[in-house]
């Protein structure tokens, strides 16, 4: 079964910024890429694979910050 992560990230500001975060939540075991836009991205994930913590520390070791999106 996969949860939904809806992520708010700062410091993108184009299609360079989307195709970087796109790469690093490709690279997170566990993770589907849903969609991202710039300041935004929505994936999929096994909560028994990896957690939302580590899918936002995937953002941010590519220059951005990156947090859980408030509900």
């Amino acid at each position: 079964m996969a949860d939904e992560l809806n992520l708010t990230i700062y410091g993108m500001s184009c299609d360079h910024c989307v195709n970087r975060v796109k790469a690093a939540l490709n690279k997170v075991a566990g993770v589907q890429v849903e969609d991202v836009k710039v300041g935004s991205a929505r994936v999929s994930y096994n909560p028994g694979t990896t957690s939302p913590e580590q899918i936002a520390a995937a953002v941010t070791n590519v220059g951005y910050d990156a947090a859980p999106a408030a509900r």
